[in-house]
């Protein structure tokens, strides 16, 4: 049984930091690409950073520079670090982890920006 687990949302103001935390069990997680996705009210949901199982990253535009992906393969986890927080990151963020040409999602956790 795959789960993904995720904490660490919360309110936070506009520029602030927050850490999200997605822990994974059920699958191998060191040859699987993980990632965040992110679904805000009304809006599709949406890529917001993924690494590869040999450590390549790809994020979105919009968190260039200010969001940072990172993960554990020994704990099975993956970490994403967001700084410079603005009102239009405010959504439901979600871990996806793809294992075996499989998608798993988590539960989702809400992230809101107040400017």
């Amino acid at each position: 049984q795959v789960q993904l687990v995720e904490s660490g949302g919360g309110l936070v103001q506009a520029g602030g930091s927050l850490r999200l935390s997605c822990v994974a069990s059920g699958i191998i997680f060191s040859i699987s690409a993980v990632g965040w996705y992110r679904q805000a009210p009304g809006k599709q949901r949406e890529l917001v950073a993924v690494t590869g199982n040999i450590g390549s990253t790809t994020y979105a535009d919009s968190v260039k520079g200010r969001f940072t992906i990172s993960r554990d393969n020994a704990k099975g986890t993956v970490h994403l670090q967001m700084n410079g927080l603005k009102p239009e990151d405010t959504a439901v963020y979600y871990c996806n982890a793809n294992f075996r040409k499989r998608d798993y999602w988590g539960q989702g956790t809400q992230v809101t920006v107040s400017s």
